[in-house]
């Protein structure tokens, strides 16, 4: 399945470039979403009964802790899907700024990238400025 870019053009990644990381892709999402499993039938079994505040203060720290995994995978697994459907679409590796292809070393790294390297670097040294000022 080739990709073609907004502007027209075919996309550099070839079909086994493409099958590699959608299997990549597929495998993350088997992945997360079975520690998303685990994790929530592990704090379903927890007693949260301590008697000493001490040990109820731990148990909750390491729970929010957990908890806060538990959003972060999330969001990934949304992320996941967001890219098998831009595979489908035809639409992966494509820069969502500059419309310019994402380097395969990039996607191979970050499968779910958006951005190019260059408008990826842009937006977060933008950011680093404007929190700098508040």
């Amino acid at each position: 399945m080739a990709i073609t870019t907004l502007t027209g053009e075919e996309s550099k990644l070839d079909e086994e470039e493409i099958a590699y990381l959608k299997a990549l892709l597929i495998q993350q999402l088997e992945e997360y979403t079975r520690r998303g499993d685990d994790a929530v039938s592990g704090m379903k079994e927890e007693d949260n009964f301590y008697p000493d505040p001490l040990d109820r203060a731990s148990s909750e720290t390491v729970r929010n802790f957990s908890l806060r995994i538990k959003d972060r995978e999330s969001r990934l697994i949304k992320k996941i899907k967001s890219a098998l459907d831009r595979i489908e679409e035809g639409t992966y590796g494509i820069c969502e700024t500059c419309e310019e292809e994402i380097s395969f070393d990039r996607l191979k790294a970050r499968p779910v990238a958006m951005h190019c390297i260059e408008c990826k670097t842009k937006s977060e040294h933008f950011e680093k400025f404007f929190k700098e000022d508040l």
